[in-house]
């Protein structure tokens, strides 16, 4: 009887190495998934504005939509020089619903200076 015990007790440590195994391969894809869903989901909306639109109505276009709910205003880099008018208008929209990416973009469109308004991954895509 002892010898049965230990052979059955053998192959059931066996057996549990084996699914532990299989639960870790398992979920080595699954933690994969979990990080290409962060990165999805940070996304960015770049409003793009019509050629010779001066800084200060970017800024102005910026504050009067920075207000809609889902969508905050990324902030301005410092290495921005305030009269070159370089500055891409940003939005984080990360948590932004669809309804809020609506409301964004037509609080921008009553700006005539807004060409339009681009959904990006942070990187860039």
């Amino acid at each position: 009887m002892r010898a049965l015990r230990r052979v059955v007790g053998v192959r059931t440590a066996a057996a549990a190495a084996v699914g532990v195994a299989a639960i870790g391969v398992a979920t080595l894809p699954l933690s994969g998934c979990a990080k290409f869903d962060a990165a999805m989901s940070q996304q960015e909306a770049v409003v793009t504005f019509t050629a010779g639109t001066t800084q200060a109505t970017m800024l102005k276009v910026r504050d009067a939509c920075g207000k809609v709910p889902g969508a905050t205003p990324e902030a301005i880099p410092t290495s921005i020089n305030g009269t070159s008018g370089t500055y891409d208008v940003r939005f984080r929209v990360d948590q932004a619903s669809d309804a809020d990416i609506a409301r964004l973009s037509k609080c921008l469109s009553q700006f005539k200076s807004v060409r339009g308004i681009n959904l990006e991954q942070q990187d860039g895509s």
